[in-house]
């Protein structure tokens, strides 16, 4: 097939996984998805194999791996037949955590012989329940997998175009909000139809038989880009580690995650030995969940402009200790993987930045804060769950400062509105800001994280906050500072206030006030070499205090707010000549088990 005729159907086949995500999207019912966009769709061949994928969530692309391997062994090719949809959530089947739903739907095409199936249309959507012992199924002390959630081992859900009753009828009872869930299942069901009439109008047009042709050839035209990328790094073994604050239980008992980055040639082997041993609280990762992490950073180091497919993996080798929190056992308890793949993020691409320094960013904040509200509304006697997504800011980057409240990296979700948590519930967001100082000083300065407050109107309710960098801040490079820490309280409407631990459930009551800072993201390069000029009209628009202009950057600043120059040169010689070097890398201080 010609180079221009191959990537036509390349872009084709990109634009049908888009179109999917989309109708996804505009179909759903519940804030998490139709607003956080937290759901993926992608286009799988006929044997498993990913041929393209929307532009959606990162954490996804590992994911949907496992789960269409785990229901192709269940349920055989010669098994399937047109208008099946297959369904499952188990993190030990396929699955990553119990709220994420993946639906994998035949494409067959008429064929001499019969209907023959040419690929797999998939989705997978984060549900706003699926039960278990806390409103929004994410709890964070959960110390095994049946306090979490329904359980849906691969099962068809739809049998040759008739739903299984008895499966939407189990759903419905075991969730709190079944409206919600059902209507995003249904939405998952035509955005999987969607990608199954477009695919099978594309294979009407270039024929099955070019269809595989060319999904195989993009396949390896993905490899042999990816190779070259990485066989452009330089040979070595590349470590590196950081720390969560804990696993949710054993609170206060730094997790560590450490890995080591080989390259050979065009070869890459990701190894976890290190890692805490499995946890006991939630923050487990099963095989879904750290595949999504390393095929993540391997995407990201490569270059945004390789056909998304399975050849963009086939160079990796991955070594997960058996046991630890990168393979735990089951019913190992999973539900908050989401700030653990954050952190391998962190940690491979620690490694990353050793291998290719000057390219690649400082850590961002490390977390995206899912936060589930639920309780009943005493106004309507509704049952309701909402969730938060909060973000933190983007590291610095070379020659560019980081972006201020943007989900980085692997969770690429939107901020929920206000209006939609609001609208959905008796909890008013009272505050949302940038918060001042919160990205890491440099050359370049960390995007802010942000500070909200919300407030419980009426009534009582459960909030799962499920943070991260409570003890631990996110690293600058190249001289630039680490970012500071984020922080939770309570203020009660009696007047008193209490700390909220990194993992905490915390019950509020009317009147009582939920506080939340999260962190922004490290610095990159020397804040001494910052233009002054920046560090001024940082400190105008309220990004940076002028303490911190001054002792942090070096700047002084005028009664107008311009800068001194010359008490600025003075004041940057001194600190140049009596502080020590700034690390290459910046982690600020680790705390105390972490050291040990």
């Amino acid at each position: 097939m010609d180079p221009i005729h191959l990537e036509v159907i390349r872009n084709r086949l990109t634009s049908i996984a888009d179109e999917m995500e989309s109708s996804l999207l505009r179909a759903a019912y519940s804030p998490i998805v139709k607003e956080g966009l937290d759901a993926s769709s992608a286009i799988f061949s006929a044997d498993g194999e990913v041929i393209a994928q929307a532009a959606a969530i990162p954490i996804h692309l590992g994911c949907l791996i496992p789960a269409v391997e785990q229901v192709l062994a269940s349920f055989p090719r010669e098994t399937m037949v047109p208008g099946d949809v297959f369904a499952l959530n188990d993190p030990y089947q396929g699955g990553t955590h119990l709220p994420d739903i993946t639906l994998v739907m035949p494409v067959f095409v008429e064929a001499v012989g019969g209907p023959r199936l040419v690929a797999l249309t998939t989705t997978m959507c984060h549900h706003q329940e699926m039960g278990g012992m806390v409103a929004g199924s994410l709890p964070p002390n959960a110390t095994d997998l049946f306090q979490e959630g329904l359980r849906l081992p691969p099962l068809r859900l739809i049998e040759a175009g008739r739903p299984v009753e008895v499966i939407f009828a189990i759903l419905r009872a075991n969730v709190r909000v079944p409206d919600a869930v059902l209507g995003d299942l249904r939405a998952q069901i035509a955005a999987c139809d969607v990608g199954r009439r477009r695919l099978v109008d594309l294979v009407a047009h270039i024929g099955a038989d070019a269809f595989e042709a060319a999904h195989r050839a993009l396949a390896d035209r993905a490899e042999a880009v990816t190779r070259a990328r990485l066989a452009a790094i330089p040979d070595g073994t590349y470590r590196f580690e950081d720390y969560m604050d804990d696993d949710g239980v054993r609170v206060g008992q730094t997790v560590r995650i450490a890995a080591s980055v080989t390259i050979d040639g065009s070869d890459v082997h990701v190894d976890f030995t290190g890692t805490s041993p499995q946890l006991s609280g939630p923050y487990n990762c099963v095989r879904s969940s750290t595949l999504s992490a390393v095929y993540y950073v391997i995407r990201a180091v490569t270059g945004p402009d390789i056909p998304n497919n399975t050849g963009c993996y086939r160079a990796v080798r991955i070594t997960r200790p058996a046991g630890s929190m990168v393979d735990p056992s089951p019913p190992a308890p999973v539900n908050a993987r989401t700030a653990s793949v954050k952190r391998l993020v962190d940690v491979l691409m620690g490694c990353f930045v050793q291998a290719m320094p000057g390219t690649l960013p400082a850590a961002s904040s490390g977390q995206m804060l899912v936060m589930n509200f639920g309780g009943i509304d005493p106004l309507t006697g509704r049952t309701y769950v909402t969730s938060e997504l909060g973000a933190g800011g983007m590291g610095a980057r070379p020659g560019m400062d980081g972006v201020d409240a943007v989900e980085t990296d692997a969770t690429n979700c939107m901020s929920i509105p206000a209006e939609a948590i609001e609208g959905d519930s008796p909890v008013r967001i009272e505050r949302w800001e940038l918060r001042r100082d919160s990205g890491g000083p440099g050359q370049w300065r960390g995007g802010l994280g942000t500070y909200k407050v919300f407030h419980l109107l009426r009534g009582d309710a459960t909030a799962t906050y499920r943070g991260e960098r409570h003890t631990t801040r996110p690293w600058g490079i190249a001289g630039g500072m680490s970012a500071p820490s984020s922080r939770a309280w309570v203020a009660r409407r009696d007047g008193r206030e209490e700390t909220v631990a990194s993992k905490q459930i915390v019950r509020l009551s009317a009147g009582d006030r939920l506080h939340v800072w999260v962190s922004g993201g490290g610095g990159y390069g020397d804040p001494l070499d910052r233009a002054a000029s920046l560090v001024a009209e940082d400190v105008r628009d309220g990004r940076v205090s002028p303490d911190a202009a001054r002792e942090d950057y070096g700047v002084e600043l005028a009664r107008d707010g311009s800068v001194d120059e010359v008490g600025t040169s003075r004041r940057r010689a001194r600190m140049g000549a009596t502080r020590e070097p700034r690390p290459e890398l910046d982690r600020g201080p680790l705390p105390a088990l972490a050291r040990r």
